[in-house]
């Protein structure tokens, strides 16, 4: 049954630890992307670990409405490691149902009805989320979703979007990294532009912070890197280091006039211990600077790399290799070939999304890797 939502991998893992997943059959496998960004303190950190055992002794579930010191310390520390005047914290489950919430409290809290959302964003895949998304294989088989409600605009274009926003705008969604669609930055100057047309009509700005959150690209939050904040801030992920977990911030304009919402498991104990583990790890352990540091020495690699390679962007360790051949040929030959796992960003690109407990060995290793499957005489014997 689980192919209907995935395509099973002929690998079983048995196990993980740091940056490597290790199968049944005992083969080991560096993980760049089989954990969709979910891990960034590496597989089974023991703090994390310790944390989780801990809370499951003592309280696995109790509704929201009763105050968990675990969720209770999570709201507090969300809110003060949030970009400067986001405070306020709704916990969730999962990337799709924060921005479904950030998507409402948007509307709730502003006069407008229509959303603003960039051609090749994923958003999620719920009903509302869909429909900021850009991509039709993920829609067309729901049809038909909100799509009169929401305008697409071309990622990069200010002009276009700054014309797009109007009074009957509640929010602008935008990915400060564009993830599923190709890992493209925001240009220079995009996300201030998008800052300074939401502000001046009274549209809510939303950045979806759901895979490039909690460290990846370098900074704490992507948006950080580029200067600019917005009125609410998505991240799920790697937020409790892979158990299921979304957090929806907000500034107090927007959390004042949200309006009813809720989720049964909101918070639960146990995942909300682990996301205060996982937060504390990253920020102790400064693996944000590790992103930075290894992220730049792998890029550059890479871009010295004399094989067929049409582009290497990205930040941190959110990394878009763009190759000369379909992007899942090369996602079997470095798995079944050097035991490395990655991820597409569309047919063309090997999208890069490792642990941000990545050392510099391992990434030597990925490069050779991809040196070796996309060397010529590999084309010409594919």
């Amino acid at each position: 049954m689980s192919g209907f939502v995935f395509s099973e991998k002929p690998i079983s893992i048995e196990s993980g630890e740091g940056a490597t997943l290790t199968a049944e059959n005992g083969t080991e496998y560096l993980d760049f992307g089989a954990s969709y960004a979910c891990t960034p303190t590496g597989h089974c950190h023991p703090d994390v670990v310790d944390a989780i055992q801990e809370q499951a002794a003592e309280l696995l579930y109790v509704q929201g409405s009763y105050p968990v010191q675990s969720r209770t310390d999570l709201h507090g520390k969300l809110g003060a490691l949030a970009p400067g005047g986001i405070e306020n914290v709704w916990l969730c489950n999962s990337g799709t149902e924060a921005n479904e919430a950030a998507l409402k409290f948007a509307r709730s809290a502003t006069d407008g009805t229509k959303i603003v959302a960039a051609k090749r964003a994923f958003h999620g895949r719920t009903a509302g989320t869909l429909s900021a998304t850009w991509k039709p294989k993920y829609k067309k088989p729901f049809e038909p979703l909100l799509e009169d409600q929401v305008e697409f605009v071309t990622y990069g274009d200010t002009a276009e979007l700054e014309d797009a926003v109007d009074d009957e705008t509640a929010a602008v969604i935008l990915e400060p990294i564009q993830g599923e669609g190709g890992i493209h930055p925001a240009p220079a100057g995009y996300l201030e532009a998008a800052r300074e047309c939401t502000e001046a009509t009274d549209t809510a700005l939303i950045f979806d912070e759901i895979q490039t959150g909690i460290g990846r690209t370098g900074d704490l939050w992507a948006c950080e890197g580029y200067g600019v904040t917005p009125d609410i801030l998505t991240t799920a992920k790697g937020i409790a280091s892979g158990l299921p977990m979304g957090a929806t911030l907000c500034r107090d304009w927007v959390a004042e006039a949200a309006g009813p919402h809720g989720s049964t498991f909101s918070g639960n104990p146990l995942v909300s211990a682990a996301a205060n583990a996982t937060l504390d790890v990253v920020v102790d352990e400064d693996l944000p600077g590790n992103a930075d540091e290894i992220g730049g020495y792998l890029r550059d690699e890479l871009t010295a790399l004399d094989v067929p390679i049409r582009d290497v962007r990205g930040e941190g360790l959110m990394i878009g290799v763009e190759v000369k051949r379909g992007a899942n040929r090369v996602l079997r030959d470095l798995a079944l070939e050097h035991q490395v796992l990655a991820l597409p960003a569309g047919r063309s690109v090997v999208r890069l999304l490792p642990p941000l407990v990545l050392e510099e060995e391992h990434a030597d290793q990925v490069v050779t890797a991809l040196a070796d499957v996309l060397a010529p005489k590999a084309e010409s014997q594919s």
